[in-house]
């Protein structure tokens, strides 16, 4: 599910912590300007179909009408991460019509210095939860497929309950310096109060870059990775198993969902961290061109915009396009 954009919520690359035109590097206002024009109705628009699936599912997963849960009243390992990252894309969503009113308004922030701290804070926090709880499905889907005669132990709900408990404190820990450090200031030049990141010194871009890069990106994609790489190893044995049995391979439904999932967090979220690292960069004035500034500030906004696309997807890829769901769905009907 950020830098300083309302993932954490509005682009800067200047030494004040300011909105990204306060610079003396303006070489790209027609670019500017059709951003603030068309970006706001793509924002609403991910936000609408973010509520739409992720409510879609919680109802499925969760309410008691449903004739499923009349036989089974818990929900298993799988449906709990699931339930959980619905939740999350859910909350993650929430926030971005404020993010749409930000860009629109040209980063004059209208909701006060409260809601600035709390939106900003949620939204980084659910960034967070929402990538660990990939990083735990994969592991659960590895225990399951490439371990099935041990994954029981592993598989219990209390534990999947508890994972999901800390991923949640986890993610709300580090959103602490997004809530302590976000405020709303004045800025004179372009005469607007703008919802800013303000560090009290140098050394915290450091701290963020290591958050935000390496601890909410490369780590988890490397568990990613190494989890989904030997799930294919194995579903790669039980293809040549079955066959000669069955005529086809088996788990190719599951091998194209596990590649799809893969390559939709890498396209979604690795524009955005390639853009933050350059945001450290401009930040520790490691690149003081004009030009990749400018390119900076606007490549951060459209990486958040992909970014929050993920919100969209991740109900498609890990429930509606799996076979628990569709089954949930079709029995219901």
């Amino acid at each position: 599910m950020a830098s300083q954009a309302l993932l954490e919520p509005q682009p800067s690359n200047q030494s004040q912590q300011a909105p990204p035109n306060i610079t003396s590097c303006e070489g790209a206002p027609e670019a500017w300007d059709l951003l603030y024009q068309l970006l706001p109705g793509f924002v609403i628009t991910v936000c609408f179909f973010g509520l739409l699936g992720n409510l879609l599912v919680l109802s499925f997963f969760l309410l008691p009408w449903q004739r499923w849960r009349q036989r089974r009243k818990r929900l298993t390992v799988a449906e709990i991460y699931l339930a959980n990252l619905a939740a999350s894309d859910l909350v993650f969503v929430l926030g971005l019509p404020f993010w749409a009113e930000n860009i629109g308004n040209r980063f004059n922030w209208p909701f006060g210095s409260g809601l600035c701290q709390v939106i900003s804070g949620v939204i980084k926090a659910n960034l967070f939860i929402s990538i660990f709880l990939v990083v735990a499905i994969s592991q659960d889907r590895y225990r399951l497929l490439v371990y099935p005669m041990t994954s029981w132990g592993y598989r219990r709900r209390r534990r999947a309950h508890t994972t999901c408990l800390l991923i949640w404190v986890a993610g709300g820990l580090l959103s602490i310096p997004t809530f302590l450090l976000r405020s709303v200031r004045v800025v004179p030049d372009l005469n607007i109060s703008a919802c800013i990141l303000l560090f009290p010194h140098e050394a915290w871009h450091f701290a963020r870059m290591v958050e935000l890069n390496i601890l909410g990106f490369l780590l988890p994609l490397a568990a990613i990775l190494y989890f989904n790489s030997h799930i294919l190893a194995s579903l790669r044995g039980q293809k040549e198993a079955s066959r000669t049995r069955c005529g086809g391979p088996k788990g190719s439904k599951t091998t194209g969902l596990i590649l799809t999932l893969v390559a939709s967090f890498l396209v979604c979220w690795t524009p955005y961290h390639v853009f933050a690292f350059l945001d450290f960069l401009v930040q520790m004035r490691v690149i003081q061109d004009c030009s990749w500034k400018e390119l900076t500030d606007l490549g951060l906004q459209l990486a958040n915009f992909f970014a929050f696309v993920n919100s969209c997807l991740n109900p498609l890829i890990y429930v509606f396009a799996g076979r628990l769901f569709k089954t949930r769905v079709l029995g219901t009907l």
